[in-house]
């Protein structure tokens, strides 16, 4: 049975943090978003909502969930990321990366995931202005 060493351990230093040793589940932190994205498997071409994401993985809601173990390109903003498709369950596909994404490229889907939520504020507001004095 093979050993997994901890996070934080690392032969001669017992301070060293390694990102890429897997604790549990997951291999990093996730930052929770709901922002519009796309899949493209080789069998088709989906919209899904992107739930969260880290640097080594995704998840994903979407109508048809892909199979166990199929490849995919994740489509969101900046990010085109291969992944493959390692849970499944209730319209939601885990995605494991084939790369871990920079720490950078994470911080813009976090930007990314305000800048949308900041918009649809605006237009709601917009909409019930509109409402209030009688513009349709």
């Amino acid at each position: 049975m093979p050993t997994v060493r901890h996070a934080l351990s690392k032969p001669g230093s017992a301070s060293h943090f390694d990102p890429f040793v897997k604790t549990g589940r997951r291999g990093a932190a996730r930052l929770r978003l709901a922002i519009p994205a796309r899949v493209v498997s080789l069998y088709s071409t989906q919209r899904c909502v992107l739930l969260d994401v880290s640097r080594t993985g995704a998840q994903i809601a979407l109508k048809k969930p892909l199979d166990l173990g199929e490849g995919a390109l994740l489509q969101v903003h900046t990010l085109d990321q291969f992944a493959s498709a390692v849970r499944l369950g209730n319209g939601r596909n885990g995605l494991e990366f084939e790369t871990p994404l920079s720490d950078e490229l994470v911080i813009q889907m976090r930007w990314f995931g305000e800048q949308i939520e900041e918009r649809e504020k605006r237009e709601l507001r917009e909409a019930v202005r509109a409402w209030v004095n009688g513009d349709h």
